[in-house]
C-alpha cells in the first residue's frame, strides 16, 4: 500500500456505530408499562417527566400524538418555552427510547413555537431516556380529544384540521385500575381491555396459559381474545360487552389480577393442559414493534 493510501485511511472519520436494537426499550423506566400503553395503543394521553441533559434540566411532556404527526414540538410559554415529546411519531433506529431521547435533545435546541419535523438519527453513542430522565413516577393523564396538543395561538389552519380530524377519530378510553396499566376503550361497536403486564414476557406468558388452563381467564362475561407483545412485554386483551361503561367492569377486572398474580407467583413447569393453552396463546400472539 502506498503512502498516499496509507494517509487517506489515517485521515478518515471514525465509523457511527448504529444504535442497537433494543427489544424492551423503556425497561428500568418508572412505569414502564404505562410507557409502552402510550406508545401502542392510547389515543390520547400525556405524562409529564423531569430530566438532566448536559447543563440543561427541566420538565417536558410526553404526548402521545402532536399535531401533524410531528415528533416533539418546542412551545411558546411565557416563561419561555416547554418541550413535548410524542410517543407514537414512529422511529426506526431499533431501541425507541433512543429515538425518544434524540426528539426531547433536538426539540430543546429549537427556537419556542417550532415544531421538530425530523429527529436526528441515534447511534450507539447517543443518550436513552434512561440517561435523561429523572422522574421516579410516570402517571399518564388521559383525555377524550386532543385540546391538550397546544393553544389555539399555536396552530396555524393546517394544524387545526390535523386537530379537528384527530378528535374525531379518537376512540374513548380510560384506565381501569390506577395500579395496573389496563385500558378499557371503545371502538365502534365493540369494546376492549387491554392490559400490560409488567413482568418477563415468558413468565407472564406461563401464567396467562395457567389461567386459561383453570378456566379463570374471563373478565366478567368477557372473554380472553389473546394477547401481543409490545416492545418486549406481553398485553393480553378481552371484549367485553360493549353496553357496560368501565366503573362497571373494574370490580371483575380487580379479581382478574388476583386470579393471574396466584397463577404468576407458581414456578412449576407447566403440565399438559397448560402447555397446550400456551401454545394456542403464542400461536395467535402478533408483535407490535
Amino acid at each position: 500500500m502506498g503512502k498516499a493510501s496509507r494517509r487517506e485511511r489515517k485521515d478518515k472519520q471514525p465509523k457511527v456505530v448504529p444504535a442497537p436494537f433494543v427489544a424492551r426499550p423503556f425497561e428500568g423506566l418508572a412505569g414502564e408499562t404505562d410507557w409502552v400503553a402510550l406508545r401502542e395503543f392510547v389515543p390520547a394521553a400525556t405524562a409529564s417527566v423531569d430530566f438532566t441533559y448536559a447543563d440543561r434540566s427541566g420538565q417536558a411532556t410526553i404526548a402521545t400524538v402532536l399535531p401533524m404527526a410531528w415528533p416533539a414540538l418546542h412551545r411558546a410559554t411565557d416563561d419561555g418555552g416547554h418541550v413535548l415529546i410524542a410517543m407514537q411519531s414512529g422511529g426506526g433506529s431499533g431501541d425507541a427510547s433512543r429515538d425518544l431521547a434524540a426528539a426531547l435533545i433536538a426539540a430543546l435546541d429549537l427556537e419556542p413555537g417550532q415544531p421538530l419535523t425530523a429527529v436526528p438519527r441515534p447511534t450507539f453513542d447517543t443518550p436513552r431516556l434512561q440517561d435523561l430522565i429523572t422522574s421516579t413516577t410516570f402517571e399518564p393523564t388521559l383525555y377524550d380529544g386532543f385540546d391538550f396538543w397546544v393553544e389555539d395561538g399555536d396552530l396555524d389552519e393546517d394544524g387545526k384540521a390535523s386537530l379537528e380530524r384527530a378528535n374525531e377519530a379518537v376512540a374513548p378510553t380510560q384506565r381501569l385500575l390506577p395500579d395496573q396499566s389496563a385500558y378499557w376503550c371503545r371502538v365502534g361497536d365493540r369494546s376492549f381491555v387491554r392490559w400490560v403486564l409488567g413482568t418477563d414476557e415468558d413468565t407472564a406468558t406461563n401464567a396467562l396459559a395457567r389461567l386459561v388452563a383453570a378456566d379463570e381467564a374471563g373478565l366478567g362475561e368477557g372473554r380472553l381474545l389473546g394477547a401481543f407483545r409490545a416492545s418486549g412485554l406481553l398485553v393480553p386483551v378481552w371484549e367485553v360487552d360493549t353496553a357496560l361503561e368501565p366503573d362497571a367492569i373494574v370490580d371483575d377486572f380487580a379479581a382478574l389480577t388476583k386470579r393471574f398474580e396466584t397463577h404468576l407467583a407458581v414456578d412449576a413447569p407447566l403440565d399438559a393442559e397448560q402447555r397446550r393453552a400456551r401454545d394456542r396463546l403464542v400461536s395467535r400472539q402478533l408483535t407490535i414493534r
